[in-house]
């Protein structure tokens, strides 16, 4: 358990950060003043502490202490509760890395918790400082830089599905047939795709949920700006479906290529084998221990020779002329 970090802003600029929680009330009695409060895998006790100091819903703290939340937004009396998830994809280990991050939403506060370290406020820190007009829009101004830096995270995500598969289109035709590790990493890359489109397509949900609510902390000024976020989420839905055909389309070509390499060997082997039973046949019954033509005689030596390269030579001329060998 870690200090929650906490900043607060008054009449659109950043007025103090860093404070305890139990200054949280001295600051929201201060007219004109929006806190930001971030957790780091809290405690039950910590988040109940200020949970009754805010009046959040205890269901809604259940959602937030409790794990595997769906993307969502839920709506009560005095505040919005949203869960959503930041997701980083290894491409080294085909997996895929997501963190819980769930968000207590209110006019004049934004309560963030994060279930994991895995996802860093840093950067939603630093959008925010770099975009110090927007902060006069209160905690709509918080929760778009929030949602922005997520979104971003969405895309990278898919533009690692996007050059992996691009790799793996190219190796499709090569003569080296795949390694078992490299048919696995396949599969657990393909596994990772279809969590972030599970995650992607309730997330674009909710964030129009969120634009359509009629006591939305979202002002006219900034509803541009979650437009655009909404735009990229769809994007994100509408990319990870296309690869996700463009993986089916992989899989079914990667398994044609393998019926047809296994058919050419099996061309060349069977060719191969029908050369061979020539000279099989032919001193298997020169061999026997009957009279036959030329038995004992130089010229039936010679005719079985013949016999052997004039069939064995002739069949290896069809084979060759059909591309069997």
């Amino acid at each position: 358990m870690t200090e929650p970090q906490t900043r607060a802003y008054r009449d659109g600029a950043l007025d103090a950060q860093g404070f305890p929680l139990s200054a949280v009330s001295e600051h929201l009695e201060r007219s004109g003043t929006f806190l930001w409060i971030d957790f780091l895998s809290p405690s039950s006790d910590q988040l109940h502490e200020l949970a009754r100091e805010l009046g959040l819903h205890e269901l809604a703290v259940e959602d937030a202490l409790g794990p595997h939340q769906r993307p969502k937004l839920d709506h009560y009396d005095t505040h919005l509760f949203l869960s959503s998830h930041a997701v980083r994809v290894d491409r080294e280990r085909g997996e895929l890395e997501e963190v819980e991050v769930d968000a207590f939403i209110s006019n004049r506060w934004l309560v963030t918790v994060r279930k994991g370290d895995g996802f860093s406020m840093d950067e939603v820190v630093g959008r925010w400082d770099r975009s110090p007009a927007l902060a006069g829009h209160g905690v709509g101004f918080l929760l778009h830089g929030l949602l922005d830096v997520m979104v971003d995270g969405y895309f990278d995500a898919v533009q690692e599905f996007d050059e992996y598969y691009d790799d793996v289109s190219g190796s499709l035709f090569s003569e080296q047939a795949l390694l078992p590790m490299q048919q696995r990493h396949w599969f657990q890359m393909r596994q990772a795709l279809v969590r972030v489109h599970r995650l992607a397509v309730p997330m674009r949900e909710a964030v129009s949920a969120l634009m359509r609510h009629q006591e939305s902390v979202i002002t006219p000024d900034l509803f541009p700006y979650y437009q655009d976020v909404y735009d990229h989420v769809l994007r994100v839905t509408e990319s990870t479906d296309a690869l996700r055909d463009l993986v089916a389309t992989i899989v079914e070509t990667n398994l044609t290529l393998r019926d047809y390499r296994q058919n050419q060997i099996m061309k060349q082997v069977t060719s191969w084998a029908a050369i061979i039973a020539v000279p099989t046949l032919i001193t298997g019954y020169y061999g026997m221990n009957v009279p036959y033509p030329g038995a004992g005689d130089v010229w039936g030596v010679a005719s079985s020779a013949v016999l052997i390269v004039v069939m064995s030579g002739g069949l290896w001329m069809l084979f060759r002329s059909k591309d069997w060998l």
